[in-house]
């Protein structure tokens, strides 16, 4: 039985995959600021079911504490360490670019410290589709150079990858980079596309279409990126980066489409420009997943739009 800690652990995909871990019997020490970039008691929702569990134990605090995350450490001693937690989104980044830079470079580093003076050498780290920016060739592979981040977002993420790097090249840690490709499903954060878009035809409301509708994405359910993120850490490795994704790419106007199309409505568009920190497609390569560790999606976006739409009428539309 290891003893884990998983920072964001009360988010979307932190929860997610805190319930398959404590299926398996892992201890989990929750580390979550549980900050207002949305309503704080969602994801005070996603942990209700395991404040009881014997093997989960919440600590509210922010990565950017250094003095916690030192004493965390120190006291708990941990096996590994899954780093979820970040400021996400592209768009926000763009308005608070400090704040993305000191929750998600030093808080990161912070963790990365300790982890290297306490032991616990294997360290996950979440990271982003986001990194490859504007990228001509794809599928995007882990190979590709990384040179055109588009946003503040995307180029902390990409810091993160090369501090991780680094602290794996000068004290050893082990630690695997996931890059997700745009993660949906129950849990998600209420202002995602999918989620968003939902909530809007669902209740009659009209969409707002970014751009001529052909930009593409390569959505991923969130039971895969558990998956991945469980074989990374089963095969932790010295260092690798990793993607993991759908493979498989959907138009923004065939998501609105099919969303629509499960809810039993008729889509009404509201045109809007392009986005700045937006890209014209996202695509992973998922060869590396899969020859590393066997690693495949199994949820093609047309099942998990309908699972996600089934648990949005259960839990969201009471």
């Amino acid at each position: 039985m290891a003893k884990i800690l998983l920072t964001g652990g009360a988010g979307f995909i932190g929860s997610s995959v805190t319930a398959r871990l404590l299926e398996r019997g892992e201890q989990i020490v929750c580390l979550d600021d549980f900050n207002d970039y949305y309503d704080p008691a969602l994801k005070r929702e996603n942990v209700t079911s395991f404040a009881a569990h014997p093997g989960w134990r919440l600590v509210e605090g922010d990565i950017r504490d250094k003095s916690l995350v030192e004493r965390l450490y120190a006291t708990e001693r941990f096996d590994a360490t899954i780093h979820l937690a970040a400021r996400a989104g592209v768009r926000p980044s763009i308005q608070q670019p400090v704040l993305y830079e000191e929750v998600n470079c030093l808080g990161t580093l912070h963790l990365l410290e300790a982890a290297r003076r306490h032991g616990g050498p294997t360290f996950i780290f979440g990271s982003s589709s986001s990194v490859y920016g504007i990228n001509s060739k794809v599928p995007f592979s882990e190979d590709d150079p990384i040179t055109c981040p588009v946003s503040p977002y995307a180029g902390t993420k990409r810091a993160n990858e090369l501090q991780c790097y680094t602290y794996h090249h000068l004290y050893g840690l082990c630690i695997t980079c996931l890059r997700f490709f745009t993660v949906y499903g129950p849990r998600q954060r209420p202002e995602m596309a999918i989620y968003a878009f939902t909530d809007k035809l669902a209740r009659g409301n009209a969409v707002p279409r970014f751009g001529d509708g052909s930009s593409a994405r390569d959505y991923t359910y969130i039971d895969d990126i558990v998956a991945g993120v469980l074989a990374a850490y089963d095969h932790a490795a010295p260092f690798e980066i990793v993607n993991l994704g759908g493979s498989r790419t959907t138009t923004l106007q065939r998501l609105i489409e099919l969303i629509a199309k499960t809810l039993g409505v008729e889509p009404c568009i509201e045109e809007q420009p392009n986005q700045p920190g937006d890209v014209a497609i996202t695509y992973a390569d998922v060869s590396k997943a899969k020859r590393l560790w066997g690693w495949e999606p199994q949820v093609s976006i047309e099942e998990g739009i309908e699972r996600f739409v089934r648990w949005f009428r259960s839990e969201r539309m009471r």
